[in-house]
């Protein structure tokens, strides 16, 4: 009996591991959902589709030789990518790096440093929603 209390203990807190990955992408959607609104109050939501379309559109409004995400990380987002430089960049899709968006800081300075890059501006908080609803679902 003492074995399946443990058991059961030790399933909970993987499943509370398992919550505590999750969190910090949620906790991003969140708060790109409040800066959205914020900016437009017709906001209705995120769109992985828009997300998407984000990664792989081809711009050309920012650096020459980056003119679409997928210049550096590729159209496959669960394969690794590779800067202009030849460094190597872990796979974007969270299904492949769990840990990929658990850092808000880290997300937000390489979402500055990309978005005015590939777009010639900053992402507004629902191009980060959309993009990160897509990327959570990779």
């Amino acid at each position: 009996m003492n074995c399946k209390l443990r058991a059961i203990a030790l399933l909970c807190c993987l499943g509370a591991s398992a919550g505590v990955l999750a969190a910090p992408p949620a906790d991003l959607i969140d708060r790109y959902t409040a800066e959205a609104r914020a900016a437009d109050p017709a906001f209705a939501g995120f769109s992985a589709a828009r997300g998407e379309t984000l990664h792989r559109t081809r711009y050309g409004l920012g650096k020459p030789d980056t003119p679409a995400c997928t210049s550096c990380h590729g159209d496959d987002v669960r394969a690794p990518g590779k800067t202009r430089t030849g460094k190597a960049i872990e796979p974007m899709a969270l299904s492949v790096v769990a840990t990929r968006y658990s850092d808000p800081a880290k997300v937000e300075k390489w979402f500055k440093r990309n978005c005015t890059e590939v777009l010639g501006r900053e992402c507004t908080p629902r191009e980060k929603g959309d993009w990160l609803a897509w990327m959570t679902r990779q």
